[in-house]
């Protein structure tokens, strides 16, 4: 009988001889492919999720983060079992977007701030698109009208928090040696969130160049993981593959002309996104894809998440499923609300309340077109000049007088 660990070997080579090949094929093609998903990272995720990546890692060396915890612990329990701070991961994870639940959640982890259970159950719910993202690209960039923008936002975010209360029972039965602590006053908050910096020891200087660096090499492999999803979406259907996944599909209820803007949302949302908004299909349909697609996270997101959590034993198993819980979740509550939307004034008075030429995310989006770029470049030099700074005085410090032997 053939090995299970050889056939996952011979299969794993195979497919990574078919990538190369395909490349060689379609060389024009490829390097398209990639540079359209370095100019998305380099002029928008980068400069948008850099604050927030840095802001975090600040938070948690001051002990912000634990003084937070402290005080969300009353409902953070009860709601989703886990500890206080899984609040502060939960809010800024859905303001930055993806995938920074994870990050922070691997950090918590690391810190022996989250049990194993805690954090599986943790990263399940708290990597979510950001408002930006949702209002700004897929609302009035795609859809071209803010008002879905409501609809869309109130789907994916409320998806997420059902999720996160099913995740509470997720292993209910072994965590039983969870630590009760009593609820903490203001008092307390203050005394754990001190106690906490005076224990991480760094220095001012010293932790806002390790907030960059940590930051930037997390941004640096998002970039990675964009580039090569874009390029891998734009090789299947150089080489017919998206066509065969289409024909798969052809089963389900699924109408023809989603196939391939399904397909390419599996693998990266925001051109899966952009593709359904163009099929002229009715506007309940592609909403509902849109939130699918939006809680699956599609597998270029994953992939990232993935590569976070391998850093610690955090499973992904139960972050996967989720997503597929999520996905289906975020699409139900689209469809409830669809029906409010269109049988009430809501349509036309209450959820119209940005004008497309007058949107907040408008002058946010043109910064980020205009410099975005610069400040992206800027941060990795900054981080290439810390790290060799950092590596210099760690060889200096190491260097002792000679001994002979």
């Amino acid at each position: 009988m053939f090995p299970i660990s050889k056939l996952k070997t011979l299969v794993l080579t195979c497919l990574t001889a078919g990538l190369a090949a395909a490349l060689i094929l379609y060389p024009k093609a490829s390097l398209t492919a990639s540079l359209r998903g370095l100019d998305l990272w380099w002029e928008v995720v980068f400069p948008s999720l850099l604050p927030f990546f840095i802001t975090a890692e600040l938070l948690i060396g001051f002990g912000v983060v634990h003084g937070l915890g402290a005080l969300s612990e009353r409902f953070m329990r009860p709601l989703f079992n886990v500890p206080g701070s899984g609040g502060f991961i939960w809010v800024m994870g859905m303001a930055s977007g993806y995938p920074s639940g994870a990050k922070w959640t691997a950090d918590l982890r690391k810190k022996g701030e989250l049990t194993k259970v805690e954090a599986e159950r943790l990263v399940a719910f708290t990597n979510a698109s950001s408002p930006l993202f949702i209002f700004g690209a897929i609302a009035v960039g795609f859809f071209h009208d803010p008002s879905l923008g409501i609809l869309i936002a109130v789907s994916h975010y409320g998806g997420n928090v059902l999720v996160g209360f099913i995740m509470k029972f997720y292993k209910r039965n072994e965590d039983l040696e969870l630590r009760e602590s009593p609820y903490s006053s203001i008092r307390d908050a203050f005394s754990r969130m001190h106690q906490s910096r005076i224990n991480d020891g760094r220095t001012l200087g010293k932790l806002m160049g390790d907030a960059v660096t940590k930051s930037v090499d997390t941004l640096l492999m998002v970039g990675g993981f964009i580039m090569l999803f874009s390029v891998l979406t734009e090789l299947f259907k150089q080489t017919g593959i998206m066509e065969i996944l289409s024909f798969l599909l052809s089963i389900s209820f699924i109408p023809e002309t989603f196939h391939a803007p399904l397909i390419a949302g599996m693998l990266e949302l925001t051109t899966g996104i952009g593709a359904i908004t163009q099929t002229g299909e009715p506007l309940l349909t592609q909403l509902v894809l849109v939130s699918f697609i939006l809680g699956f996270h599609g597998f270029s997101i994953q992939a990232q998440i993935a590569s976070i959590l391998a850093e610690t034993d955090i499973g992904f198993k139960p972050y996967a499923i989720a997503r597929l819980a999520h996905g289906l979740l975020a699409a139900g509550i689209m469809i409830v609300l669809y029906y409010f939307y269109t049988h009430s004034s809501l349509q036309t008075k209450s959820l119209a309340i940005w004008n497309p030429k007058e949107n907040f995310t408008t002058p946010i989006m043109e910064f980020f077109h205009h410099y975005g770029p610069p400040l992206t470049l800027l941060m990795i030099m900054f981080m290439i000049l810390f790290k060799w700074q950092s590596h210099s005085g760690k060889t200096y410090n190491k260097n002792t007088p000679y001994r002979k032997s």
